[in-house]
């Protein structure tokens, strides 16, 4: 064995960190009209269930991805979400086939309900107004980067 110097000690070091960093699990996000936004999976009943609902925040480049097993008419509404949101509806081929622009919380029994215009397999939520801001129109394609 050769003696090992602090630098070549600290050199190693990097190297590991470096060639490990490419192994650490990215968080899911997806792609639409060339903007990145980080999402959290709603694929399970009890997430789907709760949504964004009792969340105070949503950063700007965040969202939540709601995935059903297949494409049928979607409906949410916004009972006990504390902030505006866009819901955008999705087919099976990912291609946009609504928007429900500036959905407003609600916080009584009835709350109105946000169809999709079409079948949807994929629900994406973001902060209201980036609908706008995106220029999102029907047909627009989501990227899905889940892995």
């Amino acid at each position: 064995d050769t003696p090992q110097t602090p630098a070549m000690r600290f050199l190693l070091l990097a190297l590991t960190v470096l060639a490990c960093s490419s192994c650490v699990a990215q968080d899911p996000y997806v792609v639409l009209r060339g903007e990145r936004f980080t999402v959290e999976l709603a694929d399970t009943g009890e997430k789907q269930a709760l949504g964004l609902m009792f969340r105070d925040h949503l950063a700007d480049d965040h969202g939540m991805l709601f995935r059903f097993p297949g494409e049928a008419m979607r409906s949410f509404w916004m009972k006990n979400t504390r902030i505006p949101l866009d819901i955008f509806y999705f087919d099976s081929n990912l291609q946009l086939v609504s928007v429900a622009e500036n959905a407003q919380p609600c916080r009584s029994q009835r709350c109105p309900p946000y169809p999709s215009a079409a079948p949807a397999q994929y629900v994406l939520e973001l902060r209201a107004g980036k609908a706008a801001e995106l220029g999102v129109r029907p047909g627009d394609v989501l990227e899905l980067h889940l892995d």
